[in-house]
């Protein structure tokens, strides 16, 4: 799909990396010196951009490892159901049926835009914290 590799040493926190073929936002990295019969470690732990799930791997840090590209766009909100919107894209005029939160449901309004991501052919609906 849409990925690219790096090495885990060039990982940063903020960043992104896919971790069981899900897009992941890295919220911290440690780095362990290397043994004596060994080379340095990185643990990552990272939470899920569509599932919010948090996980967690150990890598030698030469290991490649996936980094999702993440393609950020704007969308017009043509119609809002119970949880999902039928959404345009600003640039492209696809039409797309998209799923969210239900107690983001005050946050989206017919007739405003709205950024979304789309990264390894999944879409959310991105909101300003």
């Amino acid at each position: 799909m849409s990925w690219q590799e790096a090495e885990v040493r060039e990982l940063k926190v903020g960043r992104y990396m896919l971790i069981d073929d899900a897009p992941c936002k890295i919220l911290e990295i440690t780095m362990s010196k290397p043994g004596k019969h060994g080379e340095a470690k990185g643990r990552i732990v990272a939470i899920g951009i569509f599932d919010s799930q948090k996980r967690s791997v150990v890598y030698p840090v030469k290991h490649k490892v996936k980094v999702p590209i993440i393609e950020k766009k704007n969308a017009q909100v043509l119609s809002v159901g119970s949880n999902e919107a039928q959404l345009m894209d600003s640039d492209t005029f696809e039409t797309f049926v998209i799923q969210f939160d239900p107690e983001d449901a005050g946050k989206i309004n017919v007739g405003t835009e709205v950024s979304y991501w789309e990264a390894m052919g999944k879409r959310k609906i991105m909101f300003q914290n």
